[in-house]
């Protein structure tokens, strides 16, 4: 018989097995992707932002990658130490930032780009068409509540001891 996921207690303890065995995948797999670039996870993040959006401010790439303006002034800073970014004033206001990819930054982000999409086809190629669209759309709609939680200013309920 096949659970009924639309029943909540279902649903929420389905999810929690679920998750921890993604994560564990999706970890292990960025752990060989990143494996003797020397480069972190975060910076990685922060490279494919600006290879698919470049030249951002750094308010816009902080807001792309889920850190405070700060935070990521301080990952910016180690990506130009290691010549993967650049940054440059903007040329209509001067109290803005840019950010954009050198050369090589561009070449490593097309790397993990490339690695990234030949493991996401490779997925593609073994579930059905339906399943790739269900997939989308659930994954956009789980997306789409955490950003609604991260708007809320209610905290989430305490459990009862």
């Amino acid at each position: 018989m096949t659970p009924d996921y639309k029943d909540i207690a279902t649903f929420t303890t389905a999810i929690q097995e679920i998750f921890p065995k993604l994560m564990h995948y999706l970890e292990a797999e960025e752990i060989r992707e990143l494996t003797g670039l020397g480069i972190t996870p975060g910076q990685v993040n922060a490279l494919l932002i600006l290879f698919m959006h470049d030249d951002l401010t750094m308010g816009e790439l902080s807001t792309e990658i889920y850190l405070a303006e700060s935070a990521a002034t301080r990952l910016v800073d180690r990506l130009v130490k290691m010549n993967l970014v650049k940054r440059k004033g903007d040329d209509k206001d001067r109290r803005v930032v840019r950010v954009y990819l050198t050369s090589y930054g561009r070449q490593l982000a097309n790397l993990v780009f490339q690695r990234r999409s030949l493991r996401f086809r490779n997925l593609a190629e073994r579930i059905s068409p339906d399943e790739r669209e269900m997939l989308i759309v659930s994954i956009q709609a789980v997306l789409r509540v955490f950003e609604e939680f991260d708007h809320q200013s209610t905290p989430l309920p305490q459990l009862e001891e």
